[in-house]
């Protein structure tokens, strides 16, 4: 497939991200797994996963206390669809503010989660809150997991090409919500040291659009589904819940294909891996940073955003790679660029983005 143009190519107007108000630090999650998980927290060692997570604060939909109860499966979805809704709005309208749209502007709706569920969808929900354009093509995208922020983004970029030429996206979740109280496993363990709450609006459009200067192109991008792989990375629907299921051998799937995936993703548009400049990354953990950094040769810097808003607001799943983006724009980038993130599936997703030139 031959590369667009950087001037047919769609262009990001705005990004705004945001999370709920109650925040806390990572410190006060991990006293709290003592409560929660008793069995877990008494285990040698077990407890430094907090401290080796790197994280130093989070928000959450609810109080840290809200936490320490049961819940089922409709009180937590009851709260997602609540603090989603009111977080969505808020950012859609200052997205569409940022990019000088009114709402009746918008061509098409793009909404991302995997936390929870809503049905009707929650685009058709913006449309109503917002007063968006009602004949808006709507596409709802769920069970992405942590790909979902970049699988959305370009999946926002596609609508643009095939002539949606305004586009509203939104990606919101609340992994806090998916927190079992008293299941030992490993993985719910993990997820409390990891998981928090977040969202984040962007409006794409074609080049062409009059508005404010565009903060980054998108030239395309590229998927990989591994074969066999569905155990890795998932929901399991129980009574309780969406529970965790994910596995230690992510960092190493990581180390094993992500330089060949990066390299087929670039040539696939026409470009070579030594154009890329930026790599804006999705920050699973730690540990899938450093396999990153191995895979691909970086720099001990090159992911620095990416360990910004992990130790800031921790994992929140699709919509983290999206805070990454807005982080590593406040250090006035140039150039090429890839942003990329591993997810349910398992799968890679990457966009390849070109920045304004300094």
């Amino acid at each position: 497939m031959p590369l667009m143009s950087a001037a047919a190519s769609p262009v990001v107007r705005s990004l705004v991200t945001g999370t709920p108000p109650h925040h806390t630090l990572q410190a006060e999650v991990q006293a709290a797994a003592r409560t929660l998980f008793p069995r877990m927290a008494a285990r040698p060692g077990l407890l430094e996963v907090f401290g080796n997570a790197q994280i130093r604060s989070r928000a959450l939909a609810r109080p840290l206390d809200w936490y320490l109860q049961e819940r089922g499966f409709g009180e937590k979805n009851a709260v997602f669809l609540e603090e989603a809704r009111r977080l969505i709005t808020r950012l859609a309208r200052e997205a569409l503010d940022q990019a000088d749209l009114a709402p009746s502007d918008v061509d098409a709706v793009v909404v991302v989660n995997t936390s929870g569920l809503s049905t009707p969808s929650l685009d058709a929900y913006l449309i109503e809150a917002l007063g968006l354009n009602r004949h808006a093509a709507r596409l709802p995208l769920w069970g992405l997991g942590c790909a979902g922020g970049a699988s959305g983004l370009a999946r926002a970029a596609d609508l643009v090409r095939a002539g949606f030429r305004r586009v509203l996206y939104v990606a919101v979740e609340f992994c806090s919500l998916t927190l079992v109280k008293g299941d030992e496993s490993k993985s719910n363990f993990v997820g409390t040291a990891l998981f928090a709450d977040g969202g984040a609006a962007m409006v794409i459009t074609a080049a062409d659009i009059p508005g404010p200067p565009a903060l980054v192109s998108l030239h395309g991008a590229f998927s990989t589904l591994i074969e066999d792989s569905e155990d890795i990375m998932g929901w399991d629907v129980v009574d309780a819940g969406l529970k965790v299921r994910f596995s230690r051998d992510i960092p190493a799937l990581v180390r094993e294909m992500m330089h060949g995936n990066i390299e087929q993703a670039v040539a696939a548009h026409g470009w070579d891996r030594a154009d890329l400049k930026t790599f804006v990354v999705h920050p699973g953990g730690v540990k899938v940073l450093r396999a990153y950094e191995e895979a691909l040769g970086l720099p001990s810097c090159a992911l620095n955003a990416s360990r910004t808003i992990l130790r800031n607001f921790g994992n929140m799943s699709s919509v983290t790679v999206l805070f990454v983006l807005e982080e590593t724009l406040r250090g006035g980038p140039s150039g090429r660029a890839l942003l990329s993130a591993m997810g349910p599936g398992f799968s890679a997703e990457h966009v390849l983005l070109e920045f304004p030139a300094a």
